[in-house]
């Protein structure tokens, strides 16, 4: 770790973050892997349906970008379900490729027909959910995860367990639970599921700390984003241990969707310290990739990927713009956009802009004006802003220009 962590010429964060007081109380792991659940969780946010194609996209933009894990699908959806899942396996992309699966042996024996490396075996985990939504009896929950579990490692699969509904259940009854599929089956990692999202950030030190009282294994964590706290879920378990974390580009998934990949490796880089060996450039054309093949619309100021972020409209926050240049561009971002793959920052123009917004378009014009007419320009630009609702073209701003100022305007 570099003597200023919080800061370097690609970002600019709080050197609290590092300090000693909040340091101690972080226990995190040597390694840190994502494994990309996009192409599985994320195709089931409601109206997102990948096809063939589409999955191989997604699979290759994952695979430069620098994702550890990709979990390819769930096999015995359908035949091409199947078929885009032994397709990315064999094209050999560079992530270790996982499928996802019920305690059924039919998933089984589809997902080693992929040719996968390993399997996220799903079982119901809290005993209102499997009274209530599959009505079972609860003996069938553990038989069925016991058996499968059993015949996946049979077959040559790594195991992560991941017990649906986790975080609702009562805790020593799903510990319970896992320790038997442990014991009498197979598991090689745990998955920590907060299915519902409804975990604080301030109980997940106790979710993490009692399982790993009672186990010895990797964790992994899935966490939804029902409430917004997804990403920070991932940090806090990730800082008591959990190694691998499930995510998705752009949080797709179930309801409000998973923690975003983007947001997370780039929190853990500038807030930790921690660099997981991701290519950071690649996060906003691998956004843009998933949001023109999803259809998802993506607020502009999303987090790390939104197109606008880099925009400034705000007048004062243009004057900086200029005051501060490219050399000193994180005194106005917490990050540079070149590094995660934005295009550059620029000025725009509307009714939030102010004066030096004005001068510095009309340099991009070759315009001279007088302190006069650039007001009087930006009167206009802030009517024309109001009126639309909507920034300004540079045809827009040139014709505003054209009737103020006498220098003919090209």
């Amino acid at each position: 770790m570099s003597e200023h962590p919080w800061k370097s010429d690609n970002w600019f964060g709080s050197a609290w973050n590092f300090s000693e007081e909040v340091t101690k109380d972080l226990h995190f792991p040597k390694s840190i892997k994502i494994h990309d659940v996009t192409l599985r969780d994320g195709e089931q946010q409601t109206g997102v349906a990948f096809t063939f194609d589409d999955k191989l996209r997604i699979a290759e933009g994952l695979a430069e970008a620098g994702i550890h894990r990709i979990e390819a699908g769930l096999p015995a959806v359908s035949p091409d379900d199947f078929k885009a899942i032994a397709e990315i396996v064999k094209r050999d992309l560079g992530p270790e490729i996982y499928s996802f699966c019920r305690c059924m042996k039919a998933d089984i024996d589809a997902s080693v027909d992929c040719g996968v490396k390993g399997l996220i075996m799903e079982v119901p985990a809290s005993k209102h959910l499997i009274e209530y939504a599959y009505k079972w009896p609860l003996q069938k929950a553990i038989d069925l995860s016991i058996e499968a579990t059993s015949y996946a490692h049979e077959k040559g699969l790594e195991v992560v367990f991941f017990p649906i509904d986790f975080s609702r259940s009562e805790i020593h009854w799903v510990l319970d639970l896992i320790d038997k599929v442990a014991t009498d089956g197979h598991m090689d990692a745990l998955a920590l599921v907060d299915t519902f999202g409804v975990v604080s950030p301030h109980a997940m030190k106790y979710f993490v700390r009692s399982v790993k009282e009672r186990f010895d294994t990797r964790l992994e964590t899935h966490f939804h984003q029902d409430f917004g706290v997804g990403v920070a879920n991932t940090l806090m378990a990730l800082a008591e241990g959990a190694e691998v974390v499930h995510s998705t580009v752009l949080g797709l998934g179930e309801r409000a969707g998973n923690a975003p990949t983007e947001d997370t490796v780039m929190a853990l880089l500038t807030m930790y310290g921690i660099d997981i060996g991701i290519n950071y450039d690649k996060l906003y054309p691998l956004a843009k990739l998933v949001q023109e093949i999803s259809g998802v619309a993506v607020p502009s100021n999303r987090a790390i990927v939104g197109d606008q972020l880099f925009k400034v409209e705000s007048g004062i926050i243009a004057n900086w713009f200029k005051n501060c240049g490219i050399e000193h561009q994180t005194e106005l971002f917490p990050f540079r956009p070149e590094f995660v793959g934005q295009p550059h920052a620029d000025v725009v123009m509307g009714k939030g802009s102010g004066i030096d917004s004005v001068r510095i378009w009309l340099d991009k014009i070759n315009v001279k004006a007088s302190d006069e007419e650039a007001m009087a320009i930006l009167k206009q630009v802030k009517a024309l802003g109001g009126k639309t609702k909507k920034l300004l073209t540079i045809d827009q701003f040139k014709d505003i220009v054209s009737r103020t100022v006498s220098q003919k305007v090209a």
